[in-house]
């Protein structure tokens, strides 16, 4: 058995990984687990964390402040519930069957408390329950429970799946059903996919910094991993102003490989993100890396760092935005999922979600339609026995 390499971690994604921990509700193994580190790694960072209360004041709440926050988060989930209930059950209640809404209550008893629902909708508990009771046709109730499967894993991708990654997940887990079903029962419970939007243009190559040529030619589906990188920047706006993402794809595979976040667009963001791919992947001489023309990719210091470790640049054409495709769409799958649907109040709680957006979601869940409907981690883990037969 091949013995696993030893990772290295930035200081920026050490410090996201333990504000998963303290600020995105879920316990320490649950965030090892999702980052595919181990418990004593997290434990550590999470007590240097602790060591420095200067930089954590979150680290200083007394046990009855933290009941209290508890608290007020769970009257935040009340309230999301109640502002959120009236938008999935609106034609339902339009509609005024007590059929359907049954039916409905019954799909959405995962997410919502059965007491809540009935209350909602004007029906009883009695009466749903004895619903439940009556017999049905078995094609009913294969149909039910596929609804119960489908919403749960419509909801389990925060609502960003449409009906192809929800059949490609259900055919994952061992489900044999058709897509066209899977197609009718999202329409019937008003599960839809959201919609992209058109991509806009933000980098600026108006500089004398010297550019390379356009040596990757849109060849977006390289052999093998480590041979060819794509990197660009992007911003999220919070109440707090703009914060900037630098990333790094692996081509091969679509993961993310390197990422860094700031207030400043500038060469020390993008070097951020070339520094965590270089340190997690440690890839051989040769690499190609694509950019566009910005003028922190062509800065001296990024084009020196490529040098050092013996990195081929390619640039894209002046205005064309296809030439780094892969990476735009990842920022058009980003806004559209997360950033378009959330009011970030601070930078800090744009950071949180970005990071858990990248490294739980993106890279270890989200099926990629372009990878077979696997995500990242899966495809190159299953591509690795392959390579090293070869």
């Amino acid at each position: 058995m091949e013995r696993r390499k030893r990772r290295s971690f930035t200081p920026e994604f050490k410090a996201e990984a333990v504000r998963q921990v303290r600020e995105g509700g879920k316990s320490m193994p649950q965030v090892a687990k999702e980052l595919d580190l181990t418990e004593s790694a997290l434990r550590n960072w999470v007590s240097e964390a602790d060591g420095n209360k200067g930089k954590d004041p979150a680290g200083t709440l007394t046990t009855s402040e933290r009941e209290e926050l508890v608290r007020l988060r769970k009257e935040v989930r009340h309230l999301e519930m109640e502002r959120d209930f009236p938008k999935k059950s609106g034609g339902l209640l339009r509609e005024g069957d007590l059929e359907v809404k049954f039916e409905f209550i019954e799909a959405e008893k995962a997410h919502f408390p059965v007491d809540f629902m009935c209350q909602q909708l004007g029906v009883s508990r009695s009466g749903y329950y004895a619903w439940k009771e009556r017999p049905e046709s078995e094609r009913h109730k294969a149909d039910r429970a596929l609804a119960e499967v489908v919403t749960a894993v419509h909801q389990e991708s925060r609502g960003r799946y449409g009906s192809p990654r929800v059949h490609a997940e259900l055919r994952a887990r061992g489900q044999r059903v058709s897509r066209k079903r899977v197609a009718r029962l999202m329409r019937q419970h008003e599960m839809v996919a959201r919609k992209r939007r058109r991509f806009v243009r933000t980098t600026d190559s108006r500089h004398n910094q010297p550019v390379a040529p356009n040596v990757l030619e849109r060849n977006f589906s390289p052999g093998q991993p480590n041979s060819t990188w794509a990197t660009d920047i992007t911003y999220v706006a919070t109440r707090q102003g703009w914060l900037y993402l630098a990333v790094v794809l692996d081509l091969f595979s679509r993961k993310v490989v390197g990422w860094s976040m700031s207030q400043n667009i500038d060469r020390h963001l993008v070097l951020n993100a070339l520094d965590m791919a270089l340190k997690g992947r440690q890839p051989p001489r040769g690499l190609l890396h694509h950019s566009d023309r910005g003028s922190q990719y062509a800065s001296t210091d990024y084009q020196q760092a490529l040098a050092a470790r013996g990195i081929q640049c390619s640039m894209s054409r002046k205005g064309n935005c296809w030439d780094n495709a892969v990476v735009e769409s990842f920022f058009s799958s980003l806004k559209l999922e997360l950033v378009y649907t959330t009011d970030f109040a601070t930078q800090e709680q744009a950071r949180l979600a970005l990071f858990e957006y990248i490294e739980v979601f993106y890279n270890r869940q989200r099926r990629h339609s372009s990878l077979g409907y696997v995500s990242p981690v899966d495809f190159e883990l299953a591509a690795l026995p392959q390579k090293l037969a070869s």
